[in-house]
């Protein structure tokens, strides 16, 4: 029943939001029976429907038919996003524009005052109440035009360069931890923290080779993948995951789940990942020599009874040694501060991805991008190297975090 009135609380929402779209863009601008009202309305129907069935595609189609609809409703939503935001702002500016001084017409300007204050001033007042009228349209369709304009310039630029920033790949992030239990000889031990990937329709084999080949190239000692590598079955994605297996690290690689795994069938792909020589770490511990590296699964995974098992992954271990936790969602560091560990690494908040989605991601993560210290545990969460839904980021450009580590000994 909740899901049903979110549902269609959601659904009236995004209905509201095309009508202003299609009321600013399209009706303000047009006259009735012109060519672009006519296109501006197919569109303004057309988009949301192929938004809508990118958003249902994974359940309801094959990848290759969800591509179809994901490419333009995925897109689609991130400059819906932006056109609402630039128009509001247009709203606040329309009556300012509307308030302009207007030039006198140019007839008037060349001639003389005297003749002109030798016009009569008799004249029907109808007739100065219908120029009136007619240039205050006139006006006002001028400023529509302008801001409707401006709304699409900014919206376009804006997602169009977030599309670029997630195609390109991710960036390199250097971030230095220091750990009080860490010995010397561990002083600059690296690990590359990879999160967020999202093969699907959308991101596929390209992205995941620029993901290897970035994390290679910062030579790392251990990688660390925090979860949510796929939106798909291992039929549909497994190739496009497949360059995995050329991940290089002296200590190997590692594997946690994400909550979008589950979604998606958890337990092929982490047998699928183990065939690619990367290591997962289902509520497990590594101990390598100078630190224990720990991995519990995602929060999704409590429903099929596959949750974080702090006891399973932890509850044995020798707390004298620095403990790195590999833990999809932040949320878990409460948990974690009280098992001890001494880093947790993780992902899931995309550092909101669209701005200002940081805003809303503030209210249901402890941390949504950086290092930040919880009693004695220290949390890093990187903002991903891929993107969920639109292929787009906007103020949290997509990154692999190489994570060193220093001792305080050294």
């Amino acid at each position: 029943m909740v899901i049903a009135v979110v549902g269609i609380a959601a659904l009236g929402l995004l209905g509201a939001a095309h009508w202003y779209v299609w009321r600013r863009l399209v009706r303000d601008v047009s006259t009735p029976r012109s060519r672009y009202r006519r296109a501006g309305t197919v569109l303004v129907v057309l988009l949301p429907v192929l938004s809508l069935l990118a958003l249902v595609g994974g359940r309801a189609f094959p990848l290759a038919v969800e591509r179809w609809f994901a490419w333009p409703g995925y897109l689609w939503l991130a400059v819906l996003l932006y056109l609402l935001l630039a128009l509001l702002v247009g709203e606040v500016l329309r009556p300012l524009l509307l308030r302009l001084p207007r030039r006198p017409s140019r007839d008037r300007e060349d001639r003389p005052a005297e003749e002109l204050a030798a016009e009569p001033s008799d004249e029907p007042a109808v007739e100065d109440v219908t120029v009136a009228d007619s240039a205050s349209r006139s006006r006002r369709l001028f400023v529509s035009r302008v801001v409707a304009g401006a709304a699409v310039g900014v919206a376009v630029g804006v997602v169009g360069n977030g599309a670029y920033g997630v195609l390109r790949g991710p960036q390199v992030k250097q971030v230095t931890v220091p750990l009080a239990k860490l010995p010397r000889a561990a002083h600059g031990y690296r690990i590359a923290v990879v999160s967020d990937i999202h093969l699907g329709p959308i991101l596929g084999r390209a992205h995941t080779r620029r993901i290897v080949d970035t994390v290679n190239a910062t030579q790392p000692d251990l990688i660390a993948v925090v979860g949510d590598l796929v939106d798909g079955t291992v039929p549909e994605l497994g190739p496009a995951a497949r360059p995995l297996a050329d991940l290089r690290a002296r200590d190997g690689a590692y594997f946690v789940t994400g909550n979008h795994e589950y979604f998606s069938g958890a337990a092929p792909w982490v047998d699928f990942v183990r065939e690619l020589g990367v290591h997962p770490l289902e509520n497990a511990r590594v101990e390598l020599p100078w630190f224990d590296l720990a991995g519990i699964n995602d929060i999704a995974g409590t429903a099929q009874g596959q949750g974080p098992d702090y006891e399973r992954a932890l509850g044995d271990r020798d707390r004298g040694r620095a403990a790195v936790l590999m833990a999809h969602q932040p949320v878990t560091v409460h948990d974690s501060v009280r098992h001890g560990v001494d880093l947790q690494l993780s992902g899931h908040t995309h550092g909101g991805q669209l701005w200002p989605g940081n805003y809303l991601a503030e209210l249901a993560n402890p941390t949504v991008a950086g290092l930040e210290r919880y009693g004695d545990t220290q949390l890093y969460v990187t903002r991903g190297a891929g993107a969920w839904g639109p292929p787009v980021r906007v103020g949290a450009p997509s990154d692999i975090t190489v994570v060193t580590l220093a001792s305080l000994q050294a």
